[in-house]
């Protein structure tokens, strides 16, 4: 069955996720009789999400004709002969209307009625939720035939009140595990403190030489007892706190992974060393030197990029003369990212799509992980562009969508960077949304 992208602004994108059948009409009678019969509706309205009368309505509410889906047999029927190209229009228009989202154009949302009777959509990549205008004769129709509830979200609801009573009740054990600890510690120290002061101990011995000659080998064995114990309690209990958490989706990654983590984390840290403030030093002191040299040369390198994109220089021969110059892969990568959206206030995302081709070109080519370094210089383009922290979500879903970023890599660094010395910084609470729907996604995907 021949395939085509949800939405007429994605036709031309060849690697675009989202995906429906091409529609095909059948017309059907003679005479007053005659009826075009969309043959695969029940497909395409399973790739958009939506109930096939919805679909078979609107064509008839736009049509001005009679229209039925019968749901037994799954036939959708127009009154009347009509070109596929006309009913292939009307429905690119019910997919605006009904189904992308009016904030980032993603496809994948919900109906919602409101208390006051209104609809919405809900969308699962940014959270925008979107209005739909009940003027709209499909409206009226939608209120009378509800769209039905996903039948796992009551058990959605269940599963996530249990794990945060499991995370109360770990965190109450861990509690009392540490007091436990404490105590067991003091008895220790109070028992050595009497030993010392050559105070009889409060055991009673039976009177045989070698309960008088090795009292110290009881007390250790004790200590054993009390060791053994504790770490069968131990056993049985798991660490539910957000690190534990972090550090076992950390251990499931891959090897390789795992190398290019310890690489960002080491660059990371270079980079946080080299910002604090330092003492001051003497003048044989080649510190300060080391620091101002890098921001200098990063400047230097924004500036011959900015020259090159003036000059209309390809893609290419611009990242090949960035590459040939001095200085870390992080600093070329900055400073092509600050080049290319110098002066952007809004729509960043839109500006994105456009400079696709040199932000692809230097992941793949870039030293160590390009897209670490990439979503490295992302973070430091939002801190000192406010237009760009505002759509830093829209932006690694273009990023995303669009295959330069991959999910492992844009999961990692928000992890290392919600765990790392800038966790209140406001640029991780605005990608959140979008992480919470990658791992969502993920999780739908393997059931």
């Amino acid at each position: 069955m021949a395939l085509q992208n949800i939405g007429a602004s994605n036709s031309d994108d060849a690697f675009y996720r989202y995906k429906m059948p091409k529609m095909i009409t059948k017309i059907e009678g003679r005479g007053n009789g005659i009826k075009t019969n969309i043959v695969n509706m029940v497909d395409i309205a399973k790739a958009l999400a939506r109930p096939a009368s919805y679909t078979t309505k609107y064509f008839g509410c736009e049509l001005g004709a009679q229209s039925k889906f019968d749901e037994k047999t799954g036939t959708s029927l127009v009154n009347g002969s009509h070109d596929t190209a006309k009913l292939a229009g009307l429905l690119e228009n019910f997919i605006k209307k009904y189904v992308q989202c009016y904030g980032c154009g993603n496809p994948e949302t919900e109906i919602v009625i409101t208390k006051n009777q209104m609809l919405q959509l809900k969308c699962a990549a940014c959270g925008f939720v979107s209005d739909v205008d009940m003027r709209d004769k499909l409206t009226t129709f939608i209120l009378k035939n509800p769209p039905e509830t996903k039948k796992g979200s009551k058990d959605k609801k269940a599963l996530r009140r249990a794990e945060k009573e499991r995370l109360k009740e770990g965190e109450a054990a861990d509690e009392e595990m540490k007091k436990h600890q404490k105590l067991v510690k003091k008895k220790g120290a109070s028992v050595a403190k009497d030993t010392v002061a050559g105070k009889p101990s409060k055991k009673k011995h039976n009177g045989s030489d070698e309960d008088h000659i090795s009292p110290d080998h009881s007390q250790v064995d004790e200590k054993e007892e009390v060791e053994v114990d504790d770490e069968d309690d131990i056993q049985w209990q798991t660490d539910t706190s957000l690190e534990a958490a972090r550090q076992r989706i950390q251990e499931q990654l891959s090897a390789v992974t795992a190398d290019m983590v310890m690489l960002s984390t080491e660059e990371a840290e270079k980079k946080t060393k080299s910002s604090k403030p330092r003492s001051p030093s003497p003048p044989h002191d080649k510190s300060a030197a080391s620091v101002n040299g890098s921001s200098n040369s990063s400047n230097v390198l924004t500036k011959e990029v900015r020259a090159g994109l003036k000059e209309a220089v390809s893609a290419g021969q611009l990242l090949t003369l960035l590459w040939s110059k001095p200085g870390s892969s992080q600093e070329k990568m900055s400073a092509l990212f600050d080049a290319l959206f110098e002066g952007v206030e809004k729509g960043f995302a839109n500006q994105v799509t456009k400079k696709k081709a040199y932000l692809a070109l230097a992941v793949s080519q870039a030293e160590g992980n390009g897209q670490l370094l990439l979503l490295n210089a992302i973070e430091i383009f939002c801190g000192k562009n406010q237009g760009a922290l505002k759509e830093v979500a829209l932006i690694l879903k273009t990023l995303y969508d669009m295959d330069v970023l991959e999910e492992e890599f844009i999961l990692h660094w928000y992890c290392s960077g919600v765990k790392g010395e800038s966790k209140a910084s406001q640029i991780w609470k605005n990608v959140k949304p979008f992480t919470e729907w990658l791992q969502n996604a993920e999780s739908e995907s393997e059931e």
